[in-house]
């Protein structure tokens, strides 16, 4: 089977070298856990390695998301004028705004289809192997019912597996139920489930990673330290003592 590194650094020795190829992964928690920061790292380490991605954006208005990353160093505007990166804005159009980006669904409101007809010219365009999704919760927003979301969900990950990518979804734990996810499929459909906590006690914070799932690979379990550092996040060691 082939690997996908993530170039994380401290995760992709737990999952035998990255995660395996073609296939959807989550990336589950709460608000300020990191899962956007995880999702663009494993887009830009992509591009590093002549990988291609795209990142759709359900949630923040591109020019945001490239203003926060400059946060770690990442320049996404460079890897776009590349062709190593493009990224799909779905956001405007609930504001009925016209988008600046080549790839955006029309002012004139949401649209599942023509949304995922962005999402595979952008693929296509710059053959991407790489893809973030980012987040479940947001594109929820634009259905009556959870029934409409999980058909949704489950039509993203046909498409995108059909397409060849390797795949990074993004949702929030459901703090009423404890489910993994927002509407309780995600964590069904995809091949990995990786969930992010973040806990305050006091003046202290930490922040741990936990691989509840993973299809095809032999995986530690264990619950892991995390840092978001000035270069991204980083994966600690179970025995590292660590302070944030």
């Amino acid at each position: 089977m082939n690997r996908v590194a993530t170039g994380i650094p401290g995760f992709d020795e737990l999952v035998e070298g990255g995660l395996p190829e073609g296939r959807a992964f989550l990336v589950s928690g709460g608000t300020g856990t990191g899962k956007t920061i995880f999702a663009t790292q494993f887009l830009i380490n992509g591009a590093k390695m002549n990988e291609p991605g795209v990142y759709l954006t359900l949630d923040e208005r591109p020019d945001l998301i490239r203003e926060d990353m400059l946060r770690f160093g990442w320049n996404l505007r460079s890897f776009e004028d590349k062709g190593l990166l493009k990224i799909v804005d779905g956001t405007m159009a609930k504001l009925g705004i016209p988008s600046d980006e080549e790839f955006s669904l029309p002012a004139t409101g949401f649209d599942l289809d023509k949304l995922l007809l962005e999402l595979m010219r952008a693929i296509k365009k710059i053959r991407a192997k790489r893809v973030v999704i980012d987040s479940i919760p947001a594109l929820g927003l634009n259905f009556d019912n959870e029934h409409e979301v999980r058909k949704a969900v489950l039509k993203m990950v046909y498409l995108l597996a059909r397409a060849g990518v390797t795949t990074i979804f993004t949702t929030e734990i459901n703090e009423e139920t404890k489910q993994l996810s927002k509407y309780g499929v995600e964590e069904f459909v995809a091949d990995g489930v990786v969930v992010l906590h973040y806990m305050g006690i006091g003046t202290q914070s930490n922040r741990t990673l936990h691989i509840r799932k993973m299809r095809a690979t032999k995986h530690n379990e264990d619950l892991h330290p995390l840092e978001i550092t000035d270069n991204g996040i980083r994966v600690l060691k179970v025995e590292d003592d660590y302070r944030l």
